[in-house]
């Protein structure tokens, strides 16, 4: 009987630990409210009756549609390094209101209106990026900024964003231009994890002559007390800027093991020339 009772024990566990394997939860910054609206990031979105990657086809939608969300669903579908709920969105295209389900990864992860455009920030693929540290693969998140002047695309720059534990939340803002010769606006997203020595991404893009320029991202990463390497950029109209460049800045700290801080910092310079930056 005892035996009995050990091995029932033991399927149950290796019963919902399979369970719990197999459960899918959504990337933080793909939560959105409902009653609220949201914009389309991936062309071609489709529109589904049911919310299911099987369900059948009603429509598809165009990058910088609006839609309202309606309702979140509990069903979540992850594609490479990116998961998210189904939303049943509302969408008016010319007189006609419409309704169905689309995958939340396809909607922005932020979006603005600046000076008659619409900048849009969100994510496309998931990628395979070599690890030259580790000589291995590693899955990698692709996020894109694009420029829209209504329903025509002006531009659009991409880069990575690190893979799923990275993308707990996401901020995208439009600045200004920095002083920086022929730059009408800068514009910065950011994706973060919320874990320690978790990294958080911050990409600085520069916006002139209806282009999109992408600088070099920036990393920040700590673990409580013990370690943070920080990365920032020192624009010209910065405390200690200089007209017409940008600088990058890095400082790293780590603790030894009697508690003493090694600290390591360096910095180089970008010259801008109104149209694009090389280092001096």
């Amino acid at each position: 009987m005892r035996f009995l009772l050990s091995l029932l024990f033991l399927v149950m566990v290796q019963l919902f630990s399979a369970q719990d394997n197999e459960m899918v939860y959504p990337d933080g910054i793909f939560g959105f409210e409902e009653n609220k609206a949201q914009k389309i990031f991936t062309d071609w979105t489709r529109v589904r009756k049911e919310p299911d990657v099987t369900a059948e086809i009603t429509d598809s939608l165009q990058t910088n549609q609006q839609v309202m969300i309606l309702k979140k669903e509990e069903t979540v579908l992850r594609l490479g390094e990116r998961g998210a709920n189904w939303y049943k969105v509302s969408y008016q295209k010319g007189d006609l209101v419409s309704e169905g389900y689309i995958w939340g990864g396809n909607l922005c992860a932020g979006y603005r209106n600046k000076n008659g455009y619409d900048f849009l920030f969100g994510l496309s693929k998931t990628v395979d990026r070599k690890n030259k540290e580790y000589n291995q693969l590693v899955k990698q998140n692709i996020a894109g900024i694009k420029v829209m002047e209504g329903n025509t695309l002006i531009d659009e720059v991409y880069f990575d964003t690190g893979s799923g534990e990275e993308l707990s939340y996401a901020t995208f803002t439009i600045e200004s231009g920095h002083k920086l010769h022929n730059v009408e606006l800068t514009l910065k997203a950011m994706v973060s994890g919320e874990a320690c020595g978790i990294a958080s991404y911050d990409q600085y893009v520069l916006f002139k002559d209806r282009k999109l320029v992408a600088l070099p991202q920036l990393t920040n990463v700590g673990d409580a007390d013990v370690y943070y390497h920080s990365e920032q950029f020192v624009f010209p109209n910065d405390k200690n800027g200089i007209p017409n460049a940008f600088i990058f800045k890095m400082e790293e700290m780590e603790k030894d093991e009697k508690g003493r801080e090694k600290k390591k910092r360096s910095s180089k310079t970008y010259l801008w020339n109104g149209s694009s930056y090389k280092l001096k």
